[in-house]
């Protein structure tokens, strides 16, 4: 039976847009492979993680599915040890296809599939790709077979950089569980917790990181004032954990909005939903690959504004689900805040929001694409 693998940097030890991503593309995976659609009982996908071990609890687990884990001490040895199990499955099980997960492994599968002939699929996401890459990583995209991306602004990007002919380039978009993620009622206990009765909430949900100051939050911050002086009773809840978050935290005092702020912090995934459901508009002015968090509060029935020169282009679908604005501009951020607020638009009727998200990107998408993508 024809077998293929997967390369993936990790998805266990490190949480990310990326790490979901990657975690519903496996979960979608078994159902997707064509032995299996077929009725095969086999494996027939291995997964090679370089960063992750064997004694972390593994949720994508699957009889078709075969886990590799090179994570160790020294990274230099694990990278060997990775690329010395790579070499010896492609000579003993001949795959038909390699899928290289991150852009930083695929100058290896490049270097091991091309000489034997087996061709390869590069996944990417965002802007690990939207600035011309080295000469290495160059050269193992145009040597790949397929390059699969997120969205339209990526692709775009990503050929205009690196010279990438764009008919090279398929889609595999992001999805949302439209069961995990649906409207409810506020939950009193963290209204309490956070001190929210009688505000309207605005939330952002990011990783507060100082190499990811384009999510935005701190030109939110900058618009509030403006936001306040139309609709007082707002707070601002920030969802997320990083070392940008003094910095943040410095802003919201110099700009007078510090009692107007909450940093929650980290939020398990499984208290998610009722977070999103505290909202009344979710504002990430960002620049994003594609925005997994905006599927997530629209398909809880969230108002959403996100950037307007990304791929947040898709799960807004070009502006007909939600405001996308000039991402640093805190004037445009302002009014289009105060207009969500507001309500009296379509964008903010919560059950179209959900219904029309949930048409293209609930998670039996994924698999629909991907079992297309996996095809002979």
């Amino acid at each position: 039976m024809s077998r293929i693998a997967f390369v993936f940097l990790e998805i266990l030890s490190c949480e990310g847009g990326i790490q979901s991503y990657v975690g519903d593309l496996l979960r979608a995976m078994p159902k997707a492979l064509p032995a299996v659609s077929q009725g095969g009982n086999e494996t027939v996908a291995d997964i090679f993680l370089l960063r992750d071990s064997a004694e972390m609890p593994n949720p994508f687990a699957d009889p078709h599915l075969n886990f590799h884990f090179f994570k160790h001490p020294s990274p230099q040895v694990g990278r060997l040890k990775l690329i010395a199990a790579l070499v010896a499955y492609v000579v003993r099980s001949k795959p038909s296809h390699l899928y290289c997960g991150h852009i930083n492994l695929a100058p290896v599968i490049r270097a091991i599939c091309q000489p034997l002939g087996i061709p390869f699929t590069v996944l990417t996401y965002g802007k690990e790709v939207w600035e011309p890459l080295g000469k290495s990583q160059q050269k193992a995209l145009q040597a790949s077979a397929k390059i699969w991306t997120i969205s339209r602004y990526s692709r775009d990007r990503l050929c205009a950089s690196n010279q990438i002919e764009p008919e090279k380039v398929e889609f595999l978009y992001c999805a949302v569980d439209g069961q995990a993620f649906q409207p409810q009622p506020k939950s009193q206990d963290w209204i309490a917790k956070y001190g929210l009765e009688d505000s309207k909430v605005l939330m952002t949900v990011a990783r507060l990181w100082s190499g990811d100051r384009y999510k935005g939050v701190d030109v939110t911050l900058r618009a509030l004032p403006e936001i306040l002086r139309s609709v007082p009773d707002v707070t601002y809840l920030i969802l997320g954990r990083g070392d940008d978050q003094p910095r943040l935290a410095a802003l919201a005092v110099e700009l007078g909005v510090a009692d107007r702020v909450i940093f929650a912090g980290f939020v398990a995934t499984k208290d998610l939903a009722a977070h999103y459901n505290l909202a009344d508009a979710y504002v990430m002015p960002s620049q994003e690959g594609f925005g997994i968090v905006y599927l997530e509060a629209m398909a809880c029935g969230v108002p959403v504004l996100s950037g307007d020169a990304d791929g947040s282009a898709e799960p807004l679908q070009d502006g007909r689900l939600g405001w996308r604005v000039p991402h640093r501009d805190p004037d445009e951020v302002a009014m289009a805040t105060i207009e969500m607020l507001k309500g009296g638009d379509q964008r903010t009727d919560g059950d179209y929001l959900r219904s029309e998200c949930l048409k293209i990107f609930d998670k039996g998408a994924i698999g629909s694409q991907l079992a297309k993508l996996l095809a002979p």
